[in-house]
């Protein structure tokens, strides 16, 4: 198993950046895919990137290509979600989760830090 504990949120204002960190215990954190998501108040969680396990090759939720990037770090079992040209609309509880293969669910979460963007 591998444990996640995201942090780096905060209050910002639109246009401003922020960096996402996911930390990783446990397992080997290089063996898992990473992903990040989200959930604003009374809405579903959704997608917002993942990344392949040697971080080779990434994919965004149209809503935030161009402005997030994500990434890690394997030798310090770390994964990032940097955030620029934030927007009122991505204020949420962020997650970080990941999952053995393409194929399988995300089958660990973190607790979730809050983003909270204002105009």
């Amino acid at each position: 198993q591998v444990q996640l504990v995201e942090s780096g949120g905060g209050s910002v204002r639109a246009g401003d950046s922020l960096t996402l960190s996911c930390a990783a215990s446990g397992r080997t954190f290089s063996m898992y895919l990473m992903g990040w998501f989200r959930q604003a108040p009374g809405k579903e969680r959704e997608f917002v990137a993942a990344i392949v396990s040697s971080g080779g090759s990434a994919i965004y939720a149209d809503s935030v290509k161009g402005r997030f990037t994500i990434s890690r770090d394997n030798a310090k079992n770390t994964g990032y979600l940097q955030m620029n040209s934030l927007k009122p609309e991505d204020t949420a509880i962020y997650y970080c989760a990941a999952r053995t293969s393409m194929f399988n669910e995300y089958s660990y979460w973190g607790q979730g830090t809050q983003v909270t963007v204002s105009s």
